[in-house]
């Protein structure tokens, strides 16, 4: 299934995209893409719903991240080898985690706000993960068990924040709209390998990034067995896997970032694509 949330910011209603790539009105069914819908029995439940009983929304609405009421929006850094090579920094021995703030969460197309001052906005494609069934010290063989489906992310970054005015990575990832989610949640029947995944991003229509997930350091389940001995994990959290090569920052001689009015399309192989317009904050 590929399940998606459509409608105005902080009034989107659950839906489905079917065969025919029409939106289908789920609220009759689940409250929102969220939290226990994600559960493996829940998800088993609406696969059981003929998408033609559904309602079609009507005309063209509005995207909203795929997946509502996260609770924790994880991420892993330098989880390419070719991207921590671009990036000048050593190959990671352990996964590296930094958090973006939930606030930082936006639909697949909305505008990107680019923060008051920064001259060091950045792009990143990943592979996204999201949670189904919660778990503390989960096996690695059975952590796919605990995966509800998989999505497109934008790991948008300020770089001077996040790397030349101290502290963690955190500062310069969680900026409001650095969080785009989807378009859909596409279920984890539907994507028998994850890694073996084409992504990629372009901006103006400029192709910078151009990967797989095969060449992914630390593999979906030894990501989530490796977080769940720091945390517990929930339903509805998301983990977003890294990035590969061809981010602004690495480009040589002279890097390369975001300005107001540029447009971004990023895409993974079988999730869907986003676009996004970048525009100064308020």
């Amino acid at each position: 299934m590929k399940l998606l949330r459509y409608g105005e910011k902080g009034s989107e209603k659950p839906g489905l995209l079917d065969d025919d790539n029409q939106v289908r009105d789920l609220s009759g069914h689940v409250p929102d893409i969220a939290a226990n819908v994600l559960a493996p029995e829940s998800l088993a439940k609406l696969a059981t719903i003929d998408p033609r009983s559904l309602p079609v929304v009507a005309g063209q609405p509005r995207i909203g991240p795929c997946v509502g009421q996260v609770g924790k929006f994880i991420c892993i850094g330098l989880n390419y080898a070719d991207h921590a090579a671009e990036s000048n920094m050593e190959v990671p021995k352990e996964p590296i985690i930094f958090n973006k703030w939930t606030s930082a969460i936006c639909g697949p197309n909305d505008d990107i706000q680019i923060p008051r001052g920064s001259l060091k906005t950045d792009w990143e494609v990943e592979l996204g993960v999201v949670i189904g069934k919660g778990g503390r010290y989960i096996d690695e063989a059975n952590a796919l068990e605990h995966v509800a489906g998989y999505c497109v992310i934008n790991d948008v970054s300020e770089r001077e924040w996040q790397l030349e005015r101290g502290g963690t990575w955190d500062k310069g990832k969680g900026f409001d709209t650095f969080g785009p989610l989807g378009p859909w949640l596409v279920t984890k029947d539907e994507i028998p390998d994850p890694h073996a995944l084409h992504l990629w991003l372009e901006v103006d229509g400029h192709r910078y990034q151009d990967g797989n997930t095969r060449t992914l350091i630390f593999s979906v389940p030894q990501l989530i067995a490796y977080l769940s001995r720091c945390m517990s994990l929930q339903p509805g959290d998301v983990i977003s896997t890294g990035t590969p090569p061809g981010v602004g920052l690495g480009i040589k001689p002279d890097p390369v970032f975001l300005r107001p009015g540029q447009t971004m399309r990023l895409g993974i192989e079988g999730l869907g694509e986003q676009r996004q317009v970048t525009v100064q904050a308020d």
